[in-house]
């Protein structure tokens, strides 16, 4: 039996530099992140996607775009020196409000969470609209049902979330000591204080999917 590796090895550079072309054209043609069972479907079958990446990602890491992970799957960026170029010709976002931005944080760390749950870790209770806000600026979703009474919705983030704020997956949230450094955590913390790990994937052991019959926000039951 053959060795996958190969044809990798016997490929020409010609070929090479071929499959090179094509994996960018499809990264610059894509109006989303392209994940790579998507990319293999479109290669030739003896392209090394991972090597390609690699490269590619090389010769764009110097230039106005950067070729860039978010969730797993990539795309082109521009440069984060760069994005002051584009602020002139963005559409203003709406400031989010205190009270949404501790929501976001809630959710962001200790997803799969309810709303009662960020309630409680608030200490008050939210209005309906902060989480119409933040899911209509695409950073959070409604990710399933909590196998409990009144079985209340559940919320997560977005591939959205990660991609403005620049994070190639939840893993890298800032830490305990960035939390520090950046003044957003008092020093004298206890000692068994720790920042949660949030739950990225799909549906957790004590979620059900979404019904088709559920809503886009959730309404008084499910509180």
């Amino acid at each position: 039996m053959s060795d996958p590796g190969d044809n990798v090895t016997s490929m020409t550079p010609s070929e090479r530099r071929e499959q090179l072309r094509m994996l960018e054209a499809l990264l610059f043609a894509a109006t989303e992140p392209l994940d790579l069972a998507t990319l293999r479907s479109r290669l030739p079958n003896d392209a090394d996607i991972e090597m390609l990446l690699s490269e590619l990602q090389a010769v764009y890491a110097n230039r106005g775009v950067n070729l860039v992970t978010v969730g797993g799957k990539w795309r082109f960026r521009t440069a984060d020196d760069l994005s002051f170029l584009l602020r002139r010709d963005a559409v203003e976002q709406r400031q989010l409000s205190r009270a949404a931005l501790e929501t976001l944080a809630i959710v962001a760390y200790h997803q799969p969470t309810t709303r009662a749950e960020i309630e409680e870790i608030r200490g008050v209770s939210i209005s309906k609209g902060v989480l119409d806000v933040l899911m209509e600026a695409g950073w959070i979703r409604m990710r399933g049902r909590r196998r409990t009474p009144g079985r209340p919705v559940t919320y997560g983030t977005t591939e959205a979330f990660l991609d403005h704020f620049g994070l190639e997956s939840l893993r890298d949230l800032p830490g305990v000591e960035e939390l520090k450094g950046a003044g957003l955590l008092d020093s004298r913390l206890p000692p068994n204080f720790a920042v949660p790990t949030p739950d990225g994937s799909d549906l957790a052991d004590d979620e059900d999917p979404l019904e088709q019959g559920d809503l886009w926000t959730e309404d008084e039951t499910d509180r």
